[in-house]
């Protein structure tokens, strides 16, 4: 009797440890739902008030959701607005010219297709202000980490401004290339030949042409 007595006491014993750890396995377990209960209660308040915006946003047309974000609807409209006053026209090596009504100066860059084919750009090179140029003949150049390109004037004139900041900062071609990121503005000799440039629906099947 004290042997089966002894035995029952170590086989007791020994399951003890077991049934601890069923335990604090199952209190880890409420525990850790309860957290999740408490978490979901806390972000209701914040996820009502981010469908409501989203909804009320929807509704004002004031912005829209995006994946960065809300995008500022009176930005695009405005820059739809800028874009409307000035009319592009490119040649076939890809530089643009922007012109606006009733203005003889004409901004001169290189086009978004243009920056994306060379890749980053690490080097500007831009003419001094009151230089000449015919059209399509060299004002500059462009270096980027895959290439180097010669920069055409659209048209004939004399350059009356340049971007200097792209000496400092010739990253910016590749994030605006259109805007910011121009290379000279000039003074037309003959407003005429912008009548030989490609508009951009023409600039568009050209590109297509090229079989991008």
């Amino acid at each position: 009797r004290q042997a089966r007595n002894a035995g029952e006491t170590a086989q007791t014993a020994s399951t003890r440890p077991h049934v601890h750890s069923l335990v604090v396995v199952v209190l880890l377990c409420l525990l850790f739902f309860r957290r999740i209960q408490t978490r979901k209660r806390e972000m209701a308040p914040f996820r009502l008030a981010q469908s409501a915006l989203r909804f009320g946003v929807a509704r004002s047309g004031l912005a829209r959701p995006t994946r960065f974000g809300f995008a500022s609807q009176a930005k695009l409209m405005q820059s739809t607005a800028a874009r409307s006053m000035s009319t592009y026209k490119y040649l076939p090596s890809h530089e643009y010219v922007k012109v606006e009504e009733g203005n003889n100066v004409v901004t001169v860059g290189i086009s978004d297709f243009a920056q994306s084919q060379l890749g980053d750009v690490v080097f500007v090179d831009l003419p001094s202000v009151g230089e000449t140029f015919e059209a399509e003949e060299s004002f500059g150049s462009v270096e980027s980490v895959k290439a180097a390109s010669d920069v055409y004037a659209p048209v004939a004139g004399e350059v009356v401004e340049i971007n200097e900041e792209l000496v400092d900062y010739p990253d910016k071609v590749n994030t605006h290339a259109m805007t910011d990121a121009w290379f000279v503005k000039i003074a037309m000799s003959n407003a005429s030949q912008l009548d030989d440039l490609m508009d951009e629906a023409k600039y568009a099947e050209h590109i297509a042409e090229e079989g991008v």
